[in-house]
C-alpha cells in the first residue's frame, strides 16, 4: 500500500530501504483516487520509533493511506525533539473540524497512574468523544485500549503483581468475524504492561465481543458490535528489538524486570530475539483497514452525523 507522508519524515527513508512503497506529498498530488485519511494519536515517548512501527504495519494492503500524526497539547514530550513535533505533528485543535476514515490511539507508559491523574486525560477524553462523530473506526492499542474501554464502557483496569512482559500465545475466538480472517488458531503477540482489563468485566457489556485471548496474558482483542471501536491489549506493531530495548532500559534504571517471556532463544539476552508476531500483526492492521475502514466508507468524503443519525 502506498503510504502518503511528508517528504522529509525520517521514517520515510527507513521504510523505503525496506522496499515499502511510501509516496511523498508531491507525487500524491497527481493521484486522482480516494485515499483513506488516518489520524494517529501518538502517546508513546519515543514517537519516531512508533511512527515507523505503525507505518510499517499499515503498509500491507493496496489501499492508499494519508497519515496525520497528532500529539497532545496538554503534555510536554521529553523524548522527542520539539522541532520534530512542530514539523510533523498537529494538535487536536488543528484536526477537530475534520473527518477521518480511521483513528489509531497508541499505548502510553502511564498505566500505573489512575486515568484522572494523567495530565492529558481530559484531552484524550475529548478525542474519544469526538471520534464517535468524526471517525469511522478507531483502533485502540495497549493503554489506549484500556483507556477506551474505561471511557466508553466504564470498564476498570487492575494492577498486575508484576509486569506482563514478553511474547505470548493467543487463541482465536469468533473466527467468522472479518477482523481475525486469515489468523491461525494460535498466534503470538507482544505485551508490555503493568495493568490488565479482566475478561469478566468485558463480558458484562453486551456490545463487546472478545476475538482473541491468551491463557497467560489474558484478553487480547475486543471489538464493539458495529466495528467502530476495536481494542488491542498488546503491541502487534512492535519490531524485533522493542522489547529488548525496554528490558535493557529498565535493567539500567535498576527497575524490577524479568526476561521477556518467549523472546530470546534459550532465554539468553545476548542472542538475537525471535520475531514471531509480524505476520499476524500485519493481518490485523490489513483487516482493520479493509473491512472496518475502506469497505465501510463511501467514495465521497463522508458526513458521519448523517450516517449514524447523530
Amino acid at each position: 500500500m502506498p503510504i502518503k507522508t511528508q517528504n522529509d519524515l525520517p521514517a520515510k527513508e527507513i521504510l523505503e530501504r525496506e522496499n515499502i512503497f511510501v509516496m511523498d506529498e508531491n507525487r500524491a498530488m497527481h493521484q486522482n483516487i480516494r485515499q483513506l485519511e488516518i489520524a494517529i494519536v501518538n502517546l508513546m515517548p519515543l514517537k519516531e520509533d512508533t511512527e515507523l512501527q505503525i507505518l510499517r504495519s499499515l503498509s500491507n494492503t493496496p489501499i492508499q493511506v494519508n497519515v496525520t500524526f497528532v500529539a497532545t497539547s496538554t503534555h510536554e514530550a521529553t523524548h522527542t525533539s520539539l522541532s520534530h513535533l512542530n514539523q510533523f505533528y498537529q494538535t487536536f485543535d488543528d484536526i477537530k473540524n475534520r473527518n477521518f476514515d480511521g483513528l489509531i490511539i497508541t499505548g502510553a507508559p502511564v498505566e500505573q497512574l489512575e486515568y484522572e491523574e494523567i495530565d492529558y486525560w481530559d484531552e484524550i477524553c475529548q478525542i474519544m468523544e469526538w471520534s464517535k462523530t468524526h471517525v469511522f473506526s478507531t483502533l485502540h492499542l495497549c493503554w489506549g485500549a484500556q483507556a477506551g474501554l474505561y471511557y466508553h464502557y466504564g470498564i476498570p483496569k487492575h494492577m498486575l503483581a508484576k509486569k506482563k512482559f514478553g511474547v505470548y500465545a493467543h487463541k482465536v475466538k469468533n473466527r467468522k468475524i472479518p477482523l481475525v480472517r486469515g489468523f491461525d488458531d494460535v498466534f503470538y503477540a507482544p505485551h508490555s504492561r503493568h495493568t490488565e482489563v479482566r475478561k469478566a468485566d468485558i463480558e458484562k457489556v453486551d456490545k463487546l465481543t472478545i476475538l482473541a485471548e491468551s491463557d497467560e496474558a489474558g484478553v487480547f482483542l475486543i471489538m464493539n458490535d458495529d466495528g467502530r471501536q476495536i481494542f488491542v491489549m498488546g503491541h502487534p506493531e512492535y519490531d524485533r528489538y522493542t522489547l529488548h530495548n525496554e528490558y535493557i532500559r529498565d535493567k539500567k534504571k535498576g527497575l524490577p524486570i524479568d526476561l521477556p517471556v518467549n523472546y530470546y532463544p534459550d532465554d539468553d539476552d545476548t542472542q538475537r530475539p525471535l520475531l514471531q508476531w509480524r505476520s499476524h500483526g500485519n493481518i490485523l492492521y490489513s483487516n482493520w483497514l479493509n473491512y472496518y475502514v475502506y469497505q465501510g466508507v463511501p467514495y465521497e468524503f463522508i458526513n458521519y452525523n448523517e450516517i449514524y443519525g447523530k
